[in-house]
């Protein structure tokens, strides 16, 4: 199978999209486990809201994963110019700007 320029770009895009999103799950899973560690201790309303925060996060991430892992799996010759393979860049800078935030509210957390 032989890519074209914007087919190769649209690939690294989607890869690139994984890692964050799997790197975000990562830092999500740790915060959980903060939070979870904070709530044992404090019993606030206030812990119980980061939970559920996180949680639902975390969710999104998982269902950004399987998406991004489905357009990988499934090449653009399956299913040409449909929707299931457009929001590339989207859900690139979705993630890369999710990663940031992540890390920062990650790295406050931990002080």
């Amino acid at each position: 199978m032989v890519f074209t320029g914007l087919e190769q770009t649209y690939m690294i895009l989607n890869y690139l999209a994984l890692i964050f999103g799997v790197i975000n799950v990562s830092l999500l899973l740790g915060l959980l486990y903060s939070y979870w560690k904070t709530y044992k201790e404090v019993k606030s309303g206030f812990t119980i809201g980061l939970l559920y925060f996180t949680s639902l996060i975390l969710l999104q991430n998982i269902f950004i994963i399987l998406f991004l892992g489905l357009q990988i799996i499934l090449p653009t010759q399956v299913v040409p110019n449909s929707e299931f393979h457009e929001p590339r860049l989207p859900l690139f800078l979705i993630n890369l700007i999710q990663l940031i935030a992540l890390s920062i509210l990650f790295k406050i957390t931990r002080e």
